[in-house]
């Protein structure tokens, strides 16, 4: 068969570009799934939507992609509900220099227009009551962050570009991508051979594979990381609550349950998904300390899933000089799932030779080739 871009993972990067290079007229896209539709990283993730970062590019981000959540049913023509609650983050400040540092985060976010600001420790108590606030010096809150569920925000990405002519095919992994004289010309599978000039890499975990199917060495790695879920309590908990230093992100769910998650500062690249009982005991130790009345909640069960992690912790998108024909959308670092809308609408202008929304040169894979120097992002569980 033929194809005019075939997209490498239909998690919601994959499908994101999907819909978006599909919205603006492309035919003969094509999507190749090795598993189930939301089964890697999104499907895995803790669906939290936020702006508080620390560099420009994420906060440009976080905040074009917020405002395409908000109105997402309805640009999707999406049924079902996809769980969009802004209730806010409550990030804590437990030393001097992250209260320092989050000072100087609120005004490059309020520079941006993101409508965060600096708490005291009272302010923090009266937005999330059961806080307790002898552990934290301060705190950062923005109200139109929040929650969104995966599975459905996905699907939404998914019916939308199924609905314009995209070809999904799932169960079927890339084997091969063959080039000639520099130029793609096909992408082999498992399954079929699929003649094209151009294949998207969108393929979170693997993203590092599929580059070395096409000649090119993206540097980024997978790195598991591990959550939970509770029990299922009435509501008591709007905001999430995070800690970058403390290695905690906790929020309450639309159904009732505590999703909550840290990461690893033992792991090492790998593939692996498997949870662990170190995981589940520093994740009661540091939530107990936080948030005590948590600690009477059964858990319910624990997972892991895979952060495709950039050396600057910054995603990767864009073209490759070198390999014409081939994008990436990668190296999002555990945040591909907030980003997803603002990297379907980029890439398929870049794709297309259209000026971008936001200018995103300096996210280009290029940058690391040339050593230029873009912010390392700090806020990252």
């Amino acid at each position: 068969m033929k194809a005019n871009y075939v997209i490498v993972g239909a998690g919601i990067s994959g499908t994101s570009i999907a819909f978006h290079l599909a919205q603006k007229g492309v035919k003969g896209i094509v999507v190749i799934e090795k598993s189930y539709l939301t089964s890697g990283a999104t499907g895995r993730c803790g669906a939290g939507i936020r702006q508080q970062w620390g560099t420009v590019m994420n906060c440009k981000l976080a905040k074009a992609s917020i405002e395409f959540f908000e109105k997402a049913k309805e640009t999707l023509k999406y049924p079902g509900d996809i769980e969009f609650k802004q209730e806010g983050y409550l990030i804590v400040a437990v030393n001097d220099e992250e209260d320092r540092q989050f000072t100087e985060n609120v005004k490059l976010q309020n520079s941006l227009g993101i409508p965060s600001r600096k708490v005291t420790r009272a302010e923090a108590k009266q937005i999330v009551p059961h806080l307790n606030t002898s552990a934290i010096k301060s705190a950062t809150f923005c109200p139109t962050d929040g929650h969104l569920n995966p599975f459905k925000m996905n699907d939404a990405f998914y019916q939308a570009a199924k609905n314009l002519g995209v070809l999904f095919f799932f169960h079927e992994e890339v084997k091969e991508i063959v080039i000639n004289n520099h130029q793609i010309e096909r992408v082999i599978t498992d399954k079929r051979t699929i003649e094209t000039q151009n294949v998207i890499n969108a393929a979170g975990g693997f993203s590092k594979e599929v580059g070395l199917m096409a000649g090119i060495d993206i540097p980024v790695y997978p790195e598991n990381h591990e959550i939970l879920v509770t029990e299922p309590i009435e509501k008591i908990q709007g905001p999430m609550v995070m800690s970058f230093a403390k290695n905690l992100y906790c929020q309450q769910v639309p159904n009732g349950n505590f999703l909550m998650g840290r990461s690893n500062p033992d792991a090492v690249p790998s593939h692996s998904i498997e949870s662990s009982w170190k995981f589940l005991d520093e994740m009661a130790k540091t939530v107990t300390e936080f948030l005590p009345v948590i600690s009477k909640l059964r858990i319910l069960r624990q997972w892991a899933g895979s952060y495709n992690m950039s050396p600057d912790r910054q995603p990767i998108i864009g073209d490759v000089k070198e390999r014409p024909g081939f994008y990436l959308a990668c190296g999002f670092s555990g945040h591909g799932f907030m980003f997803s809308p603002m990297t379907g609408l980029l890439l398929s202008e870049i794709i297309l030779g259209q000026k971008p929304t936001i200018d995103i040169a300096d996210l280009n894979i290029s940058r690391f080739k040339e050593a230029k120097t873009i912010a390392y992002e700090k806020s990252v569980v």
